[in-house]
């Protein structure tokens, strides 16, 4: 597969906070996804821990709605090199999630998996200390289908394509275990500030 670097569109518009290679997106939030939006109910959502964890858990949406909330309320940075400023997600912290599921001493990294299939790898670190979320709102508003609702992991300090939309769980891993941007040659990272967008940079 052919990776596209960037794609053509409106006027960009600087800003001083942005990331190497981006442009403020200011009202527009584009739609990009490797897959066909699905049809997910709140009833047919589930969230999962597994892997290498004392317990693995399985939350129903209203068994995940009873979790502490939380909110994120700042920027995200896609790599097809648009960035939006003062957003706002609510939902729960995945710290959440994990300390229910215990985490083995051994995991090091983590693989997101979506209701579609779709996964992307990520390391533990990036996952914890309150930097990744499992987000079912948007500007106090359900998060529309099409940018992952009915709930979707939000790690906004790297690239956006490791915010798995749809999510359904993470699994713990002792190793790096490629996902399917990086398996196509985007980099397994993804820091926005390092310009971390293929393979190699």
């Amino acid at each position: 597969m052919n990776v596209t670097r960037g794609f053509a569109g409106r006027p960009r518009v600087r800003n001083d906070g942005l990331p190497p290679g981006q442009y403020d997106a200011r009202d527009d939030w584009p739609v990009l996804s490797a897959e066909v939006t699905p049809e997910l109910a709140t009833s047919q959502w589930t969230f999962t821990v597994d892997g290498l964890v004392a317990e693995e858990r399985t939350w129903s949406w209203d068994e995940a709605h009873a979790l502490p909330p939380s909110a994120y309320e700042g920027d995200i940075h896609c790599v097809t090199s648009w960035s939006k400023f003062g957003v706002r997600f609510s939902g729960v912290s995945l710290d959440a999630f994990l300390d229910l599921a215990r985490p083995a001493a051994e995991a090091t990294h983590a693989v997101a998996y979506s209701h579609t299939g779709y996964t992307t790898n990520l390391p533990l670190a990036d996952l914890t200390g309150g930097r990744a979320w499992i987000v079912w709102e948007y500007g106090d508003e359900p998060l529309p289908a099409e940018h992952g609702g009915p709930a979707r992991l939000i790690v906004p300090h790297l690239y956006f394509w490791k915010s798995a939309k749809w999510i359904a769980g993470i699994r713990l891993l002792d190793h790096d275990e490629p996902g399917f941007w990086e398996q196509n040659g985007y980099h397994h990272r993804g820091n926005p500030w390092e310009e971390q967008r293929y393979s190699g940079d």
